[in-house]
């Protein structure tokens, strides 16, 4: 039995969830390989081969896999797992977009979304936005699977696997890339963040979400926002925390000005500590907040920020 975990990287470095995923993997037992399908992406496979755990790291270099196109990667991803009995990568993006098509290749069902490992044939993953939780065993030979990053904590850097370098891969034909607009900020990557402040639409405009960004920066935090907010055009999408958005499970989560929304709670609810900051008592965020701060947050934002 071994498992081969999927690397997200931009050829240069990892993508964070890689070591979330490998924890995951240790939990299923035996052989861990993490492939790296890029072009020049030697520094993103010495980074993977750190992760405690890992046994070989294989290196895939091939200008099919430079944009790490689904189309592309698929097809090299499902002729690989032939070798394997689980096939695991990070809930992202990426992983989203990679696994349906590896099983589809495979002809196996995939499971999605896993929190726990109850044995090599067995896991648990959310349903209905988290409020129920699923336990699935699979008969396939092969288990493809996503792991929810926030279920897993990532395994240490502790180790010292050997690259092997690997061939194969073509370009599919069906699709390119044509523009890559990539947002850079000082401020810790929202999915890693151990402080999150997100806003909602009781911020009213793009102008007053500022207001956020001299608390965030007094917490050195990631800002988040709800998807009201964000489908108001208050900020862009990539700040979207919840069912459609980013999952996030930071030490200390802000949530100013947002309702709570059940679509919300299922992306930000395993928090370590919820703060809420709303008007409304009645406000469904604060069933499930540690603090609870019931007034106006033009008024109480700044004396927080202040305080601090």
């Amino acid at each position: 039995m071994a498992t081969l975990v999927i690397a997200e990287h931009d050829n240069t470095s990892l993508k964070s969830g890689l070591g979330n995923a490998i924890s995951a993997a240790t939990k299923i037992g035996g052989d861990i390989h993490v492939l790296v399908a890029g072009q020049g992406a030697a520094a993103a496979a010495a980074e993977a081969a750190k992760f405690a755990g890992v046994g070989k790291v294989l290196l895939a270099d091939n200008a099919a896999f430079s944009a790490g196109l689904a189309e592309n990667v698929a097809p090299f991803v499902a002729e690989k797992a032939r070798e394997y009995s689980h096939v695991l990568v990070a809930s992202t993006a990426f992983g989203k977009n990679l696994m349906p098509r590896v099983a589809a290749l495979l002809d196996v069902a995939q499971i999605s979304d896993i929190v726990a490992v109850e044995s090599p044939d067995t896991f648990v993953r959310p349903i209905y936005a988290g409020n129920a939780f699923a336990t699935v065993q699979s008969s396939d030979a092969i288990k493809v699977i996503t792991v929810r990053t926030t279920g897993f904590d990532a395994a240490p850097t502790t180790g010292g696997a050997a690259v092997e370098s690997i061939p194969g891969g073509a370009d599919a034909g069906l699709s390119s890339l044509v523009k890559q607009e990539i947002v850079k900020s000082d401020r810790p990557e929202l999915a890693a963040a151990r402080v999150v402040v997100s806003g909602g639409r009781g911020l009213q405009n793009g102008e007053n979400f500022r207001m956020l960004d001299a608390l965030a920066d007094k917490l050195n935090a990631a800002i988040g926002a709800s998807r009201a907010a964000v489908d108001a055009g208050y900020v862009p999408n990539d700040y979207q925390v919840g069912q459609t958005g980013k999952i996030v499970a930071p030490d200390l989560y802000i949530a100013i000005g947002i309702s709570g929304a059940i679509q919300h709670l299922a992306g930000m609810k395993d928090s370590k500590v919820i703060v809420a900051i709303n008007k409304d008592p009645e406000a469904p965020i604060f069933q499930i907040a540690d603090y609870g701060l019931v007034g106006d947050l033009f008024q109480i934002v700044p004396e927080l920020t202040a305080a601090l």
